[in-house]
């Protein structure tokens, strides 16, 4: 299955845009389906950082286990999912633009079913994580510029 993809220009540097997106304590303030973050307190993340995130999928919320990896600040990020019936594994790429003052965020998701996932990634997932990432590449714009 084709990766979902989505890209925004944010009018704040690299290194601000990095901090925020590599903080998992932020992924319920621009990311519609996140409910709830265990497992980390906030603030910067060592390479390999796991912790879990409480999503909602439809009607029910799922505790999922991810990994917050191969960082490259302020380039790059992955966040592998270690758990549940549904994995998503994210590539983030932060571009500098303008000399550096604004930068351009690029977020490829790519859904892996496990077991009963393998039937309803195709039929549900995908189709409402091709919705919501476009929306939450503009929440985490928003979200950004406002607080700049």
């Amino acid at each position: 299955m084709a990766p979902i993809v989505a890209s925004t220009e944010i009018a704040r540097t690299p290194e601000d845009v990095f901090a925020y997106l590599t903080d998992p304590s932020q992924l319920p303030a621009w990311q519609e389906s996140v409910v709830s973050v265990e497992g980390h307190s906030g603030g910067p993340v060592a390479d390999t950082t796991t912790c879990v995130v409480t999503r909602r999928l439809g009607p029910r919320e799922m505790k999922m286990a991810v990994e917050i990896g191969n960082l490259d600040p302020p380039r790059s990020w992955t966040i592998r999912g270690l758990d549940g019936p549904v994995r998503g594994n994210v590539k983030g790429t932060v571009e500098p633009l303008d000399d550096g003052t604004r930068s351009r965020v690029t977020i490829e998701l790519d859904l892996q079913g496990h077991g009963i996932g393998k039937l309803i990634v195709p039929l549900v997932v995908k189709r409402q994580a091709s919705k919501e990432l476009p929306r939450n590449v503009q929440n985490l714009k928003e979200r950004l510029e406002s607080s700049a």
